[in-house]
């Protein structure tokens, strides 16, 4: 094997058309690669490790290395010394070490800015092909080919653009910052007949080519302009020199950049990270992207002759021989696994927000490979936007979002891509879209979008926030025109988030509070603030509302049952966010909220009437408020929305309802000697009476009677409690109020109350029988037949 791959080598280089002395340097060379193929980690088998592993050798096996399709190591060789050499000035290369090692904080990113750079090649050849055919006579096609070679670790990237010219060379890739791509929109620009996608191209500051020296050690440009002939650009970063090809016009047109890759980043010469980089970065650009790949597939191939003798002479049996008779005429045929090297598609996915908006079923399919989620969206919008900054966007719902989403709630997330002019800059977001609205899904592409010389972050802090801004009114425009049956299903996956939107984001309540949707005391599914207003009796000025944990509980609250008596709606909150988010909002078309568990409900028609009922009970009021309950409530009223029920404790215009002290109660994170929560846990309420309710009349006939009759204290301390608990909040003194019940009921059975528990110090408390009732019960055990038998 050794001796053949000899000779094909010598055979190669006698055809060659370089010098003599080449071939003999070849010949020189071709020794080490002899000696190589002997050689495990450096040391000849049965030689000696000095006469392998000299300095000199081993920069000959690194020269090999670096190779071009129809140039091996000796003529790069020569070449390079027929090069012009140019240096890099002092400040260029302080300039050069910043790029490297300081403007990317990824490295993976250089394979984007060179497919970018191929791109804007094309489309300047396609620009120009516009006006003058004939520039693509060298060849029609418009593509970009990645392939790599392992053995030398080189990566090419080859696109059939423009190409560069001798000068080209020497002015773009020999000053940094120098975008041949802006000065090609700049000359454009001065001309008629522009393409409307003239600005469609990527490159503004021209230091994207240089990250592929983050990879590679030393980069190769070969690319051949309409113009002028085929040149090779070559440099490590401390400077570079220009060759004119010997290959001639191999590329046709176009260029092809070439990557010596550092031994850390060999892992961008596998194929599946090639392809997921493509992936990433680069999958919506215009053009065509190819890699050149292997699968292995199963094929139909001839038997051989010598294998079908082999078979002919195997002994058959009759029905086998039978068989093969009626197969003669059929070709023979064996299956084979083949490894076939082909151009393989990387991005076949069409970037369709690029297209007018239309109904298409392709949203769906678009949506399922830019998320993984294998099931359709709930809805979708595209639109374009136009004003201080132009972008295109494409945002999606999912069906359902994460379990733990709100564990996450306010963290970075990756649901929406920004892309600018197709190219993926990063997902990386804190502030595209608020927190409420994070489970979106989508792409922003924006053509003029300021971005950092890096393209990874934004340069401007104002054009983000227009840009969030027209987000989030795009996304409410969306939800607020779904139908009724994909709204229930949206409510019941996303409420929360739409009511924290109602909390965070004043400037959007409006348009949020159209998609709030509340259990309601007339409808048994959940029902909008609008429809809830037309519903609304004719003098009504009030949105009524009461929160608590459940609808049951609501229900049978004191709050509601004069309000519902009296014909009003009254919506249920139920959610532990609900009262903060009505809560934050003053008013809905035009009717201002009010919760019934606060003071301020007056359901009165009668004035008149109200007047004579406060005047009549003032005794009992004045006496509860500063007498008998002094110490626990802040004042007591008479009420006119109890019906059946005797009282209510009620929260003050700013204080907190009993569902608010339950939910600071049961918070986990909030300190226990916060000052503000023991504010509003101390504040007294007010207690308003019904009196129609024979309880509080008797309570006032007591009083008129004798202010100081100690039934009528105890009675008011039980109904203080009774309405404490009742009316959702919690009592603080729970071992006073058993004691008060277990008195109520050593009166209803007739025990007095300085009646003591009886026990014998010697036995336990539990049960005790006297003495006499256990002789009586032993004498009948022993009168009974069964024990004479025993």
């Amino acid at each position: 094997m050794l001796e053949l791959k000899y000779l094909i080598l010598v055979l190669c280089l006698a055809l060659s058309p370089l010098s003599d002395r080449c071939i003999a340097e070849d010949l020189e060379n071709l020794e080490g690669e002899i000696i190589k193929e002997f050689t495990v980690d450096g040391t000849v088998e049965g030689a000696s490790k000095e006469g392998a592993t000299t300095d000199e050798h081993a920069a000959v096996i690194e020269e090999e290395r670096i190779k071009l399709d129809g140039l091996n190591a000796a003529q790069l060789r020569e070449l390079k010394e027929q090069a012009e050499t140019f240096t890099f000035q002092a400040e260029v290369n302080r300039m050069m070490k910043l790029i490297i090692n300081s403007l990317y904080r990824n490295k993976e990113i250089f394979l984007r800015e060179l497919i970018s750079n191929a791109s804007d090649a094309l489309d300047k050849i396609r620009l120009l092909s516009l006006s003058n055919s004939n520039l693509l006579d060298a060849t029609n096609e418009l593509s970009i080919r990645i392939k790599v070679n392992k053995e030398s670790r080189m990566l090419h990237i080859t696109d059939t653009g423009i190409g560069m010219t001798r000068d080209d060379l020497v002015k773009n890739l020999g000053t940094i910052a120098k975008s041949g791509t802006a000065e090609f929109l700049s000359n454009l620009s001065t001309g008629e007949g522009q393409d409307k996608n003239v600005n469609d191209m990527i490159g503004q500051f021209g230091v994207g080519f240089y990250s592929a020296f983050l990879v590679a050690d030393k980069v190769l440009v070969t690319t051949k302009h309409n113009d002028d002939k085929q040149y090779i650009w070559e440099s490590d970063a401390n400077s570079f020199s220009i060759v004119e090809d010997p290959r001639g016009s191999s590329l046709k047109r176009g260029t092809q950049i070439s990557l010596q890759l550092k031994e850390e980043a060999i892992d961008n010469l596998e194929l599946e990270t090639l392809k997921n980089l493509v992936k990433k970065y680069s999958q919506f650009i215009n053009f065509p992207i190819y890699l050149w790949s292997s699968k292995t597939e199963t094929v139909e191939e001839p038997i051989e002759e010598d294998e079908q003798i082999e078979k002919e002479e195997k002994p058959e049996e009759d029905e086998a021989a039978v068989e093969d008779a009626k197969e003669e005429e059929k070709p023979k045929t064996k299956k084979v696994e083949k490894t076939i090297w082909d151009w393989e598609l990387l991005n076949n996915q069409k970037p369709i927000w690029t297209r007018k908006p239309d109904d298409s079923n392709e949203y769906k399919e678009f949506y399922k490979a830019l998320t993984k989620d294998t099931k359709d969206p709930l809805c979708y919008t595209h639109f374009n936007a136009e004003g201080e900054v132009s972008f295109k966007s494409l945002l999606y719902v999912p069906v359902a979002q994460p379990s733990d989403t709100f564990n996450k709630y306010g963290t970075v997330t990756d649901n929406i891509k920004l892309y600018v002019r197709r190219v993926f800059i990063t997902d990386e977001f804190t502030d595209l879209l608020p927190k409420y609205l994070s489970f979106l899904q989508g792409i922003v592409d924006s053509d003029d979008l300021p971005l950092n010389v890096s393209r990874e972050v934004l340069q401007q802090h104002k054009l983000l926030k227009i840009i969030r801004k027209k987000l989030i009114r795009k996304a409410l425009d969306m939800l607020n025109k779904l139908d009724a049956e994909l709204y229930k299903q949206f409510w019941a996956e996303y409420s929360t988030n739409i009511k924290l939107g109602i909390i965070e984001d004043p400037s959007n309540r409006a348009r949020l509070a159209k998609l709030l949707r509340f259990q309601s005391s007339v409808e048994e599914t959940p029902t909008s603030l609008a429809d809830y207003v037309k519903r609304m009796k004719e003098k009504q000025e009030h949105i009524y509302y009461i929160a608590g944990s459940s609808r049951a509980e609501l229900e049978r609250s004191p709050f509601v049952e004069g309000i519902i008596r009296k014909g009003y709606e009254v919506l249920y909150l139920i959610e532990a966010v609900d009262e903060y988010t009505l809560s934050s909002i003053p008013e809905f078309d035009g009717k201002r909220f009010q919760n019934v568990a606060k003071e301020g409900v007056s359901l009165a028609e009668n004035k008149e009437k109200v007047e004579e009922l406060k005047t009549q009970f003032e005794p009992l009021t004045k006496w509860l408020g500063d007498n008998a309950l002094k110490d626990q409530i802040s004042k007591a009223v008479v009420s006119d929305r109890l019906a059946e029920s005797p009282c209510a404790l009620v929260a003050g215009m700013f204080g907190w309802t009993g569902n608010m002290e339950r939910l600071a109660l049961s918070n986990a994170h909030q300190k226990a000697d916060d000052p503000q929560r023991e504010f509003y846990l101390k504040q007294r309420k007010s207690l308003e009476i019904n009196p129609r309710h024979p309880l509080i009349k008797d309570l006032l006939r007591r009083v008129q009677d004798d202010v100081d009759d100690q039934k009528a204290k105890d009675i008011a301390v039980m109904l203080f409690r009774t309405a404490t608990l009742r009316s959702g909040f919690m009592l603080q003194d729970s071992a006073d109020f058993a004691e008060s019940v277990e008195a109520l009921m050593r009166q209803s059975l007739g025990i007095p109350l300085d009646e003591k528990v009886s026990y014998d110090d010697d036995e336990p408390i539990v049960d005790q029988q006297t003495d006499k009732e256990e002789e009586e019960e032993e004498e009948e055990k022993e009168e009974s037949p069964e024990h004479e038998e025993l």
